[in-house]
């Protein structure tokens, strides 16, 4: 199997996410190698090794995609027998022309401690964690946003996502059977903050396989009841004018990007 390898003197991060990103569009399966923090020539010429070796396991070039600052070890890494992409070479130039200004390239500038927005995005992260699952009621007026629905549709991941890439403050609260009684409604700790509210569900089916893996065989995970509970709250979200998405077949980062462009929320992330 062919390799790609995503390297940098920082996090690798940048060069793994586009990387991926490019990869995704082809139909074909990599051996996906991520090498952080390559800061010295003596770790570039390791890694030149270890290219090296995988062209000799697979008889294919493996493809290098790297965001390299340090212009010594830049220059080791292309010199790989694998297919350079190098990131920065290929933007930094033309955007340069652009905005008539030399850029400054300094490491760890863009995933660090340093990060202009690293304290907001901790603080969010800790907001969802301490606001998970209804678990408090009294800091909604902190919220930037509060996801509603039932059980194991997906609010917690979603929270802690917002929080941790954008900073968005998220609570979650659980629809339960308790809350369903004859007719769900708003509680009113949820009423005062409606404009703040945004619903998730889920297909009964995936809702029923999701539940079964966690309590099998339970009342909680019967077909029957993941249809009344979903029931339920579309109901809720259609009367009271709540914005809600079906998250069954969109990825973590599918439904929260989706949540920030119907919502105008403003990501905290740069």
């Amino acid at each position: 199997m062919r390799s790609a390898f995503y390297i940098s003197d920082g996090t690798a991060i940048t060069a793994e996410v586009f990387g991926h990103a490019l990869l995704s569009l082809f139909p074909i399966e990599f051996n996906h190698v991520t090498i952080p923090f390559v800061e010295t020539e003596q770790q570039a010429k390791e890694v030149l090794q270890q290219i090296s070796v995988s062209f000799q396991d697979s008889q294919e070039r493996p493809l290098v995609f790297h965001t390299i600052v340090n212009t010594e070890i830049r220059h080791i890494i292309a010199n790989s027998v694998g297919i350079n992409y190098n990131f920065l070479d290929q933007f930094v130039a033309p955007i340069e022309k652009v905005l008539g200004v030399p850029s400054k390239p300094e490491k760890h500038r863009t995933h660090s401690i340093h990060e202009t927005t690293y304290d907001i995005r901790i603080d969010a992260v800790n907001y969802a964690l301490n606001n998970d699952d209804g678990a408090n009621l009294k800091n909604y007026h902190e919220a930037d946003i509060i996801l509603v629905g039932v059980s194991r549709s997906g609010k917690t991941p979603t929270s802690l996502y917002l929080a941790l890439q954008y900073g968005i403050k998220a609570a979650n609260y659980p629809f339960t059977e308790e809350d369903m009684g004859d007719v769900l409604k708003l509680n009113p700790a949820l009423r005062r903050f409606k404009d703040k509210l945004f619903g998730l569900t889920i297909q009964a089916e995936r809702l029923h396989q999701i539940r079964s893996e966690r309590r099998a065989n339970s009342r909680y995970a019967s077909m029957q009841q993941c249809r009344m509970e979903l029931r339920e709250v579309e109901n809720l979200y259609r009367k009271e004018k709540i914005p809600f998405l079906n998250s069954t077949k969109f990825s973590i980062e599918e439904i929260s990007a989706k949540i920030l462009a119907t919502t105008g929320l403003k990501r905290r992330k740069y």
